[in-house]
């Protein structure tokens, strides 16, 4: 019977998806491998119908380029009462690739490690992906997807900017990533944003609605002091994630949870919630100024792949082969900066309570610090100009709210 191989996605769409799946069927292909790619992730490959992908040149040729994912992606995280090898004995599948995140990489390990109790011979290799880029690789090199994400938000955020300029309005503007800001601190830099927050600024202090609407306002009465009518403000919907509990709660959000407890944040249009809060507070202040907002979310997740992740991704899948015929399991194929492939393991990722933890902003690196004094944001030598559009200036001193002084 010919060996095969399975491929799986679980989590949400990153760019490269297709580019890595390409690159394993044509390299396992050409080996005289079957290659399946299997719809649903966990749920469909331990179902009794799984839905599958036969892979052949002409279907890989195809999408090596696209956005997107050609095998249906799925949140499903099994239980070891789920899982069950009959998949793996009937097309005789010698390796496991699986794509996603942390979560898709754990299950897997429980999976082979049941299949392989079987009798049967299976590696499994994982390809980390997401847009958000806080897996802690080494050399602080990016997760796919990451680069290709940043760059159609920067092509949005450009737009919106111009838009600022051209009506005269103010923007707020929301960015992807789950628990850290590089894609907010990548897109707002480029972009030359007036205002950039990200929870990692919230180093010396717990982050509250009221903070970062007074960090927006703060840049709105210092771009009025210059004489500057317009501007856009970016937040990383990150800071969800380190708000305490009853912050979220007394704010009148309800929030529905995923199968992991992560909010679902995509059910709740965050620049939306910023942008009510700070025309509340602007009237408050009697500070006639329209904002409106943008959320930069699922458009950033599947758009085709530039350059970097297309090569990225490319030699990502070619690194499963090298791994696999060396007789290496159970890892994360990882590129470092000179482009060597190397084995990563979950347990080198993972703190004393197993879980991982998020890579995040380096906020005291020079480019963080540089960025950030460049934005528009009031200082002590502002108090008196921002008196004539805010009672208290020191309450808006973007150091001082951050207690960075």
């Amino acid at each position: 019977m010919e060996k095969s191989i399975a491929i799986i996605c679980g989590g949400g769409p990153a760019p490269g998806i297709n580019t890595v799946i390409s690159t394993l069927a044509k390299t396992f292909l050409k080996d005289g491998y079957n290659v399946i790619g299997v719809h649903h992730g966990y749920k469909g490959l331990l179902s009794d119908d799984p839905s599958l992908v036969m892979f052949d040149f002409h279907h890989a040729d195809r999408i090596f380029s696209r956005g997107g994912s050609t095998l249906i992606m799925s949140r499903f995280k099994p239980k070891d009462s789920d899982f069950k090898a009959d998949f793996f004995k009937k097309h005789n599948v010698k390796l496991l690739v699986t794509i996603g995140g942390d979560d898709t990489a754990s299950t897997a390990n429980r999976l082979t490690k049941f299949v392989n109790s079987q009798n049967l011979d299976v590696a499994h290799v994982h390809v980390p992906k997401t847009i958000d880029n806080d897996l802690p690789l080494p050399d602080r090199n990016p997760t796919f997807g990451f680069h290709t994400a940043k760059d159609e938000g920067v092509r949005i955020g450009n737009t919106v900017y111009e838009d600022a300029r051209t009506s005269e309005n103010w923007f707020v503007v929301a960015a992807m990533g789950r628990s850290a800001g590089h894609l907010a601190f990548g897109i707002a830099s480029a972009c030359h944003y007036q205002m950039m927050i990200i929870p990692e600024m919230f180093n010396k202090t717990k982050i509250t609605f009221e903070k970062i609407i007074n960090m927006i306002i703060s840049s709105i009465v210092k771009c009025k002091i210059q004489g500057i009518d317009y501007g856009v403000a970016l937040v990383s919907e990150g800071v969800f994630h380190f708000m305490e509990q009853d912050e979220i709660i007394n704010s009148g959000i309800n929030f529905t949870y995923d199968d992991h407890g992560h909010p679902e944040l995509g059910n709740v249009s965050k620049s939306h919630i910023f942008n009510y809060l700070l025309q509340v507070k602007l009237k408050e202040l009697g500070l006639d100024i329209k904002s409106r907002p943008v959320e930069l979310g699922y458009e950033l997740r599947c758009c085709n792949p530039i350059a970097f992740d297309l090569t990225l991704c490319t030699l990502l899948g070619i690194g499963v082969k090298k791994l696999f015929d060396e007789g290496i399991s159970g890892c994360i194929v990882s590129a470092n900066s000179k482009g060597d492939i190397t084995p990563l393991y979950l347990k080198d990722f993972e703190d004393n309570n197993g879980k991982i933890p998020p890579r995040l902003v380096d906020i005291n690196s020079d480019m963080a610090q540089l960025f950030i004094n460049n934005l528009f944001y009031i200082k002590e030598k502002d108090y008196e100009e921002a008196k004539q559009y805010l009672p208290n200036p020191e309450a808006y001193d973007f150091k001082k709210i951050l207690n960075w002084n």
